[in-house]
């Protein structure tokens, strides 16, 4: 079988995190767009904690700030291109990593 060598570019966020009022994986998914990655897809999360404290769902009807993880699969090119603007967007209140993948 034949594999492909690609990267795997994995951003851990808020959902209601924002930067001059507008939601951060909004941002970074336009970005992405803009950037020619071939796709993307965002996670929600039910729950979780970090440095910035706990990350939840409540079913009371109100929607708190949960996990969001953004996931792409792309050339090295392409998301070293835009990897440093999604670095300002996300700054210190998120993790952002890079692993090198085989697509089969």
């Amino acid at each position: 079988m034949k594999t492909q060598k690609m990267w795997s570019l994995v951003i851990r966020i808020k959902k209601n995190d924002t930067v001059q009022g507008k939601r951060v994986h909004i941002l970074i998914l336009d970005m992405m767009k803009k950037g020619a990655i071939p796709g993307a897809i965002v996670w929600t999360g039910v729950g979780g904690y970090g440095k910035r404290g706990e990350s939840a769902i409540h079913v009371e009807g109100i929607s708190v700030n949960m996990p969001l993880v953004i996931e792409v699969v792309a050339d090295l090119e392409k998301i070293e291109k835009i990897l440093p603007d999604i670095k300002k967007l996300v700054d210190t209140n998120g993790l952002i990593t890079l692993h090198e993948v085989s697509v089969v």
